[in-house]
């Protein structure tokens, strides 16, 4: 009997022992919430008991955090009011073919029928441009305006103003337009010197009629001739870009990331499937400050079409048989042509003369022969030193100036 009272004794206690520690891990768990989350259990306390803290937790404030904005935005926000939109015409007379212009035909239908049709028609044209001073002065691309009757100005906001076009030189694809304005925005204007392969690259302009159209890409090379461009009779280095640049985005400025311009955009080849070209900033602020002067912009050239050559593209031309003239195999500049009264044909030069150096100095790229020659000014005299079989010429050559297309 007393051993059934010991044993139902010691459950007892050890159930006490249960409870009482239950409750001491209780306690202090809450004491623990409530450090943890002060704020939260005054809420609690304060509330009405109806009030779960489930309730109180769906009634909590949510705060409002400012998007951040893209780069891309900063920047076209910051340039974005000084891109413009170019609308231009031009009259184009229509020519009767001669052969219905004989009297016979006139009699047969009648004079009134050849009366009727019409003699001139408007072509209309797109573009982009931006003020580079809030005076109204815009740079463009030559072609945007070229031969223009009326050029109309559109800003972003809507004002329309009539443009003149100051200068133009399509050498180098670059023109200025005025137009009557005060206080207008201005973009600010960047250092092309400073551009590297791989830096972001923001076009901005009104491709193919859609206003205010951005593209972002990066730069893809630098110093793009107008020959490997396909465009032999210009004179530009090009900045490339895979930003696409549409008909419509000629003109328009080429960003970086802060927003200046380094370039102006270059529609130029139709089949240029996500490349784009730009005529970098700092060839463009030196060819517009004697555009918005009225003066004349002046090319030096020599005369002659010319490629770069190699010791292997020259051995594949002599293993050629179909090739009409042999060529030394070494590293220069191959005349492929010699332009009737030029420079070059008044000093002798010839097709086929393999030019290796220029007032000293080597020559290995055709690209190289052009700047050098572009940078010498008109009427300097070259010593250029060509290769013709196996001698070695030495060609006084006296620049000249290279005429626009008409």
């Amino acid at each position: 009997m007393n051993s059934m009272l010991l044993t139902r004794f010691s459950v007892f206690l050890r159930q006490i022992s249960t409870y009482v520690l239950a409750i001491a891990l209780g306690s202090l768990l809450a004491v623990g919430f409530y450090q943890v989350l002060p704020s939260q259990a005054a809420t609690v306390s304060a509330l009405p008991a109806s009030v779960t803290p489930t309730r109180v937790a769906q009634r909590q404030p949510i705060a409002e955090t400012a998007t951040p904005r893209s780069f891309v935005t900063v920047a076209v926000n910051r340039v974005g009011a000084a891109v413009v939109r170019l609308d231009t015409e031009r009259t184009v007379t229509r020519r009767i073919d001669p052969f219905f212009d004989d009297p016979f035909f006139r009699r047969f239908f009648g004079e009134d029928s050849f009366s009727q049709l019409p003699q001139e028609r408007r072509l209309r044209g797109q573009g982009s441009g931006f003020i580079i001073d809030p005076s109204g002065v815009i740079v463009t691309n030559a072609h945007v305006v070229n031969r223009a009757d009326k050029v109309t100005v559109i800003l972003k906001d809507g004002r329309q103003f009539e443009g003149k076009v100051q200068g133009a030189d399509e050498i180098t694809d670059l023109a200025v337009v005025k137009i009557d304005g005060q206080n207008l925005p201005v973009a600010p204007l960047g250092d092309s010197g400073g551009v590297q392969v791989g830096d972001w690259a923001i076009a901005v302009g009104n491709p193919l009629g859609l206003d205010n159209t951005v593209t972002l890409g990066i730069i893809s090379t630098l110093q793009r001739s107008s020959t490997e461009v396909g465009i032999p009779d210009k004179r530009l280095d090009f900045i490339q870009t895979d930003a696409a640049i549409n008909p419509g985005n000629s003109g328009g400025p080429l960003l970086n990331e802060r927003g200046e311009v380094i370039g102006i955009n270059t529609a130029i080849r139709a089949d240029a499937m996500g490349i784009g070209f730009a005529i970098p900033i700092n060839k463009a602020k030196e060819i517009a400050s004697k555009l918005v002067q009225g003066k004349k912009v002046v090319h030096p050239f020599i005369g002659i079409r010319m490629t770069s050559l190699t010791p292997q593209l020259a051995k594949e031309n002599n293993q050629d048989p179909n090739s009409s003239f042999m060529v030394p195999e070494v590293n220069g500049v191959l005349v492929m042509q010699v332009i009737p009264n030029s420079p070059a044909a008044a000093a002798g030069m010839r097709r086929g003369d393999v030019v290796t150096k220029i007032n000293g100095e080597s020559v290995n790229t055709a690209e190289q022969l052009q700047r050098t020659v572009e940078n010498s000014g008109v009427n300097r005299v070259l010593q250029i030193e060509v290769l013709r079989g196996n001698q070695t010429k030495t060609l006084s050559v006296r620049t000249g100036e290279l005429q626009e297309a008409t």
